[in-house]
């Protein structure tokens, strides 16, 4: 797939004292899911082949880099670094590239916002990233869109492979460790240390390798198939930005202690009041106000300061010079007339499967074999149960199936929740079954 002498490494090969930044150029003997790295450990990797590149951050550094990229050739590996957990927002805040005969290239998307150059030079390519559907909408936030992609984590997940992480794949499958001491850091700071530059362009040092690694994995295991629909799939709709939920306060962790629709109008007044600072801030809302704070105040309703700032998370400098805005924000709860209080919201789809049995044991029953037939079938093809099928659309299909049960008007209900062909011939004629009530016992 690439000109690019690969970074595979075979155990024989670890002890003949090879440098771990330049290994042999050999390929590996295909991989078997679940085998072990060699008795003598990975080669730990700490520095992309060529060096450290500094990020592009100007036009002429775009220039450069697009020039480099349209000269490469063969499939380009691709990582967005985001600072969930610090920022409100999820926009990259780094791009990493590699492509063979291109080298790699970081780019800082803060005075670069615009990558559309960039996209119409590699668009063709194929794109390799890992856990793709994590960085798809932030890339086409700044104008990359793949037309064609192979995810490494869902490949190895339809693998088989027990262990998914991008280390740990590149350890089991190349030989190589990666460090992953920066995964979590607050990649808006600026200027970003090299030790985090480095960290960083390391993460697509080896996706191409790693993709070789896979695909032939999954070759030999008569999935090639599956992997590319699925991939197919993820250019659909990976780019899209995550659905906005209808009462996002809801999700507050810990609200399952907030009892009555008083207290838990004071949890949606004190949510919307931290999302409206977090928003102006570009600060992530748990740093503005922790959620057991919400609950908290929610709990206790205090009406004063000296008591709001009594309470568990209320204690840090910054939340305390906002006590106005949590008081008022409570206050607000307070005043709602009866009518204006949360209802428990509408539920769309089947109810939660612990009620099923309650509510309609026949369809319980059923879910029963659904879950069941799902289970068997990913086992007998080594994959995870979610990965053959999403939850959601075995509990919708057993909730309420076809007027008609058979395989034709199962399989048409399974493509209108989106199941690909490959998952739909596999699990087609065992939920047929599975769907088909037995005859009530005399």
């Amino acid at each position: 797939m690439t000109d690019e002498p690969p970074l595979h490494r075979r155990a024989a090969e670890s002890r003949t004292g090879n440098d771990a930044h330049h290994p042999p150029s050999a390929p590996p003997e295909p991989a078997a899911v679940g085998t072990e790295p060699p008795a003598d450990g990975p080669v730990p990797l700490t520095a992309p082949r060529e060096g450290t590149p500094q990020p592009a951050a100007t036009p002429a550094d775009l220039d450069a880099v697009v020039a480099r990229f349209a000269a490469g050739t063969g499939p380009v590996a691709l990582d967005a670094e985001r600072a969930s957990g610090y920022r409100y927002s999820q926009r990259a805040y780094l791009v990493q590239l590699r492509r063979a005969g291109s080298g790699t290239a970081l780019i800082d998307p803060l005075p670069l916002p615009d990558l559309s150059a960039l996209d119409e030079v590699i668009g063709e390519a194929e794109w390799v990233l890992h856990a793709a559907s994590q960085d798809l909408p932030c890339l086409a936030e700044l104008g990359l869109r793949p037309r064609r992609l192979f995810d490494t984590e869902l490949a190895a997940r339809l693998a088989g492979f027990e262990r998914v992480g991008l280390a740990a794949l590149t350890e089991q499958l190349l030989g190589f460790s990666l460090e992953k001491h920066h995964s979590a850091a607050d990649w808006s700071s600026r200027p970003l240390p090299e030790s985090w530059l480095t960290y960083a362009a390391l993460d697509v040092e080896m996706l191409v390798d790693l993709r070789d690694a896979l695909d032939e994995e999954l070759a030999r295991q008569g999935k090639s198939g599956w992997a590319a629909e699925e991939f197919a799939a993820l250019v659909r709709t990976g780019a899209r930005p995550p659905k906005v939920r209808a009462e996002p306060w809801r999700r507050t962790s810990g609200i399952h202690r907030v009892r009555g629709a008083r207290a838990q109008a004071r949890v949606r007044s004190l949510w919307y009041a931290r999302d409206q600072i977090a928003a102006r801030r570009d600060a992530a809302p748990g740093r503005v106000l922790p959620d057991s704070a919400i609950v908290a105040a929610a709990e206790l309703d205090p009406k004063d300061e000296r008591t709001l700032l009594t309470l568990p998370g209320f204690g840090g400098r910054s939340v305390r010079r906002l006590a106005r805005t949590w008081l008022a924000a409570l206050d607000d709860a307070r005043q709602l007339p009866d009518d204006a209080l949360p209802v428990a919201p509408t539920v769309e789809g089947p109810p939660p499967p612990h009620r099923w049995a309650e509510r309609d044991p026949v369809a319980a029953a059923r879910l029963a074999r659904c879950r069941e037939a799902v289970v068997r079938i990913a086992g007998a093809h080594r994959l995870p149960p979610e990965n053959l099928i999403a939850p959601d659309s075995v509990r919708r299909l057993a909730w309420a199936p076809p007027q008609e049960v058979d395989d034709a008007a199962v399989a048409e209900t399974l493509r209108g929740f989106g199941a690909r062909d490959w998952q739909i011939t596999l699990l087609v004629p065992s939920l047929t079954e599975a769907l088909t009530d037995p005859p009530p016992v005399p």
